[in-house]
């Protein structure tokens, strides 16, 4: 009678521990069953990465308004080393060709100044500085961008004198390929001249646009 009584409740036990294992293993699938996948595409971006070099040569062409004097192309070069990630040294250099002021053109009356001495030049180094960031035009393509700050000092020669030069200028430049760019850049040129009667701070400003290598 003691062993029956032990079978019976050994199988009790054995059919509740069964019971409890299929319980736990439903429950697990329900589980597993229940969690979401995440359905987010990835999009593959093409992204033009700044080259391992530190140097930068270019050249620039643009527009130069000679204060007191008109509107003249200028062409010219430039050559930067970065520094690190935000600061670089710049110099440039550039020459135009001066207009006549407009007294010349209203009066017809003899020139200021001669051929040559309108010949305007300049050259500079600056200290230069980036707000990096990136350029999206499509889904797909972006582009590394960078608006920067710089400020200089250097000469200028026009009116047969040469005169000492502060700088200051604002850019916007394009990584197109991890060694090209192209740059927008807009630049004061102060410095004092007494062509015009007294001697006085002129602005010459310069709107130009260049395209330079990193190497």
């Amino acid at each position: 009678m003691a062993i029956g009584i032990r079978s019976f409740f050994l199988a009790l036990l054995c059919t509740a521990i069964s019971c409890s294992l299929a319980a736990q293993q439903n429950s697990q699938q329900k589980s597993e069953q229940s969690v979401i996948e995440p359905g987010v595409e990835r999009r593959d971006i093409n992204e033009a990465n700044i080259d391992t070099e530190n140097f930068e040569f270019g050249l620039l062409v643009g527009v130069i308004s000679v204060e007191d004097f008109s509107s003249s192309m200028v062409v010219g070069a430039r050559a930067a080393y970065h520094v690190n990630e935000n600061f670089f040294v710049e110099a440039t250099y550039g020459q135009a060709e001066a207009g006549e002021t407009s007294f010349e053109v209203l009066s017809g009356g003899a020139p200021f100044l001669t051929e040559a001495e309108r010949d305007y030049r300049y050259y500079n180094l600056s200290l230069g500085y980036n707000l990096n960031g990136e350029t999206f035009y499509t889904d797909r393509w972006v582009f590394n961008s960078a608006t920067y700050f710089t400020l200089g000092a250097g000469s200028t020669e026009f009116g047969g004198d040469e005169r000492f030069t502060l700088t200051i200028g604002a850019g916007y430049r394009l990584l197109l390929t991890d060694y090209f760019a192209l740059h927008v850049n807009l630049k004061d040129h102060l410095f004092n001249s007494e062509l015009i009667g007294e001697e006085k701070t002129t602005h010459n400003i310069e709107y130009g646009l260049g395209a330079t290598f990193f190497f």
